[in-house]
Order: C-alpha cells, then sequence, then structure tokens
C-alpha cells in the first residue's frame, strides 16, 4: 500500500513538473503563426478594437517589438475573447495567461485594497488623480496582487465614470430612487448606487447592449470613450456627466511569468509599457471630446449637472470606511497635494 502510494506521489510531482516545464516552453517557443518571435506573451481585456485602451496596448506591443529588435511579441486578445476581466485574472493566477488588462473595480475581488477606487468623489480633480497614481502610493496599490500572483505593470487613464440612461435623466441624486444601474462586478459600485437609492444589476460588459435595449436595466455608468465604441447610445438617451468616480485601468502580468524573464526583458516590457501609458493619456483626453461630440449628435442628451448634490448623497459611503484598511488609504490619497 505504502508502495503504490508512493509511486502515485512521484507520479504527481512528475506531472506537476511537466506542466511547469511546458508553461515555460509555450511563452517561449514563439514560433506559433510563423511570427519567427523567441517569446510570445498573451495578452487578454474586453475592449472594442477602437477604444483607446486598447490603442495604447497596440502601442505597447510596437514598442516592444522595437526594443526587442522582434524577439518578443505582444499578442492581444481583445473584446473578450478569452474570458470576462475576472475569468481572465484567474487565467492569469494559473499561468494560462501571461498579462491582463482589467478596471481595478474586477481587482476588488482579488485584491481588497482595489476598492478605494471606487468610492465616489475621493479625488479632487484629474491632476490630483493622477498625482496619486504616480506616487509611492499608487505604485503601491500597482503591486498590491502580489501575493495573489500578479505583478503591475502600468495604469491607463479611463476617465470619469458617469451615469446613462434610457428611461429618464439623472440630474439630481434623487432621479436615481428605483433605477436598475447596471455595475461592474464590483461592490463598492453596488453600495453606490444603493445608497443612491437605485437598484445595482451586475451585468456582464458584453451583454450590456441587449440588456439596455430590453429594459432589464434602466441605465447604467462609465465613461464617453466606452460608451461610443459600444455603441450604448443607440440604446440610452441620457448621459449625466456628474462624474462619481476615477477608476482606473491596470495592466498585470503573471508574477511567475514576469519572474521567468530575464532583467533584459522586463526592462523592454516596462520601458513599452510606460511610453504606452503617455501616448494613451493624450490618446484619452482627444477620444473623450470627440466622444462626447459624436453621441450628441447621435441623439444623446448630455447633462452638466451640479455634482455637489452627488457629492453630499455619497458621504455615507465614504464614512463608512473610516477606520479600515479602505479608509486608510482613501486618507492618504485625500492627504496627497
Amino acid at each position: 500500500m505504502r508502495k503504490e502510494t508512493s509511486f502515485l506521489f512521484v507520479g504527481f510531482v512528475a506531472g506537476c513538473l511537466l506542466t511547469a516545464v511546458t508553461f515555460i516552453g509555450l511563452i517561449r517557443s514563439g514560433h506559433a503563426g510563423g511570427s519567427g518571435s523567441e517569446l510570445v506573451l498573451k495578452l487578454a481585456h474586453g475592449l472594442d478594437q477602437s477604444h483607446p485602451v486598447h490603442l495604447g496596448m497596440v502601442h505597447m506591443a510596437e514598442r516592444l517589438a522595437e526594443l526587442s529588435g522582434g524577439t518578443v511579441e505582444l499578442q492581444i486578445f481583445p473584446n473578450g475573447q478569452l474570458g470576462s476581466e475576472a475569468e481572465t485574472i484567474e487565467q492569469l493566477q494559473r499561468g494560462a495567461i501571461a498579462m491582463v488588462k482589467t478596471s481595478t473595480a474586477s481587482m476588488e475581488g482579488f485584491v481588497p485594497e482595489m476598492a478605494v477606487f471606487g468610492l465616489p468623489y475621493l479625488f479632487r480633480d484629474e491632476a490630483h488623480y493622477w498625482r496619486v497614481l504616480e506616487s509611492d502610493l499608487g505604485k503601491e496599490l500597482l503591486q498590491a496582487g502580489q501575493p495573489f500572483g500578479m505583478h503591475g505593470i502600468c495604469y491607463y487613464d479611463s476617465g470619469s465614470r458617469s451615469f446613462y440612461t434610457n428611461g429618464r435623466p439623472v440630474r439630481k441624486p434623487e432621479d436615481l430612487q428605483g433605477l436598475k444601474i447596471r455595475v461592474q462586478a464590483s461592490r463598492m459600485a453596488m453600495d453606490m448606487i444603493s445608497v443612491l437609492g437605485g437598484s445595482p444589476t451586475p451585468v456582464p460588459w458584453g451583454e450590456l447592449y441587449t440588456a439596455l435595449q430590453q429594459g432589464m436595466v434602466d441605465g447604467a455608468e462609465n465613461n464617453p470613450p466606452s460608451i461610443l465604441t459600444s455603441r450604448h447610445y443607440e440604446v440610452s438617451k441620457y448621459l449625466s456627466l456628474n462624474e462619481h468616480t476615477r477608476v482606473p485601468d491596470m495592466l498585470i502580468m503573471s508574477n511567475a511569468v514576469w519572474q521567468s524573464l530575464s532583467r533584459e526583458v522586463q526592462r523592454w516590457l516596462q520601458q513599452a509599457a510606460d511610453e504606452s501609458v503617455t501616448f494613451q493619456r493624450k490618446l484619452w483626453q482627444e477620444e473623450t471630446a470627440e466622444a462626447l461630440k459624436k453621441i450628441e449628435e447621435a441623439g444623446m442628451e448630455i447633462i452638466r449637472p451640479d455634482v455637489a448634490p452627488f457629492a453630499a448623497a455619497t458621504a455615507p459611503l465614504r464614512e463608512r470606511f473610516v477606520g479600515t484598511p479602505v479608509g486608510d488609504i482613501a486618507q492618504r490619497i485625500q492627504e496627497t497635494p
């Protein structure tokens, strides 16, 4: 009996080693599709290929190829081809995907500290928001997923999130009473809608157009470029620019894959990512202005409400976290000059 158990154990260990070797071999083979690259890294995300964040990652892929002399290839899989954000994060933790672009909202289920970005009206303005992300605190949060097998690469601009609805416009907090509002799979996002009197309804991004069209939800919340590229303006009449949260996108990498790379490849990858952030932030500003113009021309009414009542109505949510780890991070953010 002991001998049989011993053989089973040896077989199990051998299988694990084989899997590990195969995994490293797959990311380094790089000859699939005749690319000729020595190293191929797969990156998954759920956005449309015309989205500014996707274009930022395309820029990263181009720069990585240039810096590496064509020896490192970044293959991007958009439109949720490899699964939802939560699913691809789980795949990344298993080593099945090298990189994932995710909203920090989707990271909450894996890294509790990320919930801080869902606190409404936490940042004074856009400039304050970027000062925080580029500070030591921002770098700490970028690497907060290390214990869970994630290495943070960079933040991408995803602007501010606002409400868009079909049945009635949102001009003041009371207008959200009783509305079913689609939110990301984020506890903080759901709590925010509840505090405002709405009914939070998690719906996968790829299914939201149909949900809006069929009345399964009365509205959602997002940024103008996402509303444009998803064509949600076709099934929503009103956009209220109350700008309740600034939830960045993150580019994360399997820590196991990152550690397997040479210092030189790590340097190339990080440089390409940093350059893509600068490219993407400029593109985001241009695309946001263009998106607002296009969706208004398409018939969507754009409302610019007084945000003070919204900030006051969501104060209880911010106060709820005082004295907690998330509350402590929020205080450090507010203390950032």
